[in-house]
């Protein structure tokens, strides 16, 4: 289930709020410039999918994504809890940083969780299977993928090197939750 939880970015130990209904996420995210959507993501993925199959698999939605927002290539991140160097990715994506493009995704397996810094508040968003989530450019924030990671995110670009993490060098994440699925 998708969730979103609200700080102040001084106090991660004193929830705003939290929302479990989309419209709600949708609603509370959408005036930091957030994209938040539900799309079909009911295709089960086989154990050994590589990215052509995820891909083909979600094509429907994959080709509609790239249209409506001029995306020019699209990827395939899969990580499973057995996969190489897995704390080390964990760890990068923990520090907070930005993007030169929007940041754009659609969860298709399992989960994982965006925190978001926008001005003075920090929105921890927890993507589950069907959620699209467009983080603006610039905006910053990092990901936790959770200590045994299980998901698979379509990812969408406008140049290849838009994806290219620009980190802060702040230390604001270690101040929140982890992500435990």
């Amino acid at each position: 289930m998708s969730k979103l939880i609200v700080y102040q970015d001084h106090q991660p130990e004193a929830p705003l709020g939290v929302y479990t209904e989309t419209e709600d996420i949708r609603r509370e995210l959408k005036p930091a410039g957030v994209r938040f959507e539900r799309v079909d993501a009911s295709v089960d993925l086989p154990d050994g999918a590589g990215q052509e199959e995820v891909l083909a698999a979600y094509k429907h939605v994959v080709d509609a994504e790239m249209k409506a927002h001029g995306y020019n290539t699209v990827d395939v991140a899969r990580i499973k809890p057995d996969a190489p160097n897995v704390e080390a990715a964990r760890a990068k994506f923990l520090s907070e940083h930005a993007h030169t493009e929007d940041e754009s995704r659609i969860m298709v397996e399992g989960s994982g969780c965006f925190y978001l810094h926008a001005g003075d508040k920090v929105f921890q968003v927890e993507c589950t299977r069907g959620d699209l989530i467009s983080v603006p450019e610039g905006m910053k924030h990092w990901f936790d993928m959770g200590a045994r990671p299980r998901f698979a995110a379509i990812r969408f670009f406008i140049r290849p090197d838009g994806w290219v993490g620009h980190f802060t060098g702040e230390t604001i994440a270690e101040r929140f939750p982890k992500y435990a699925p």
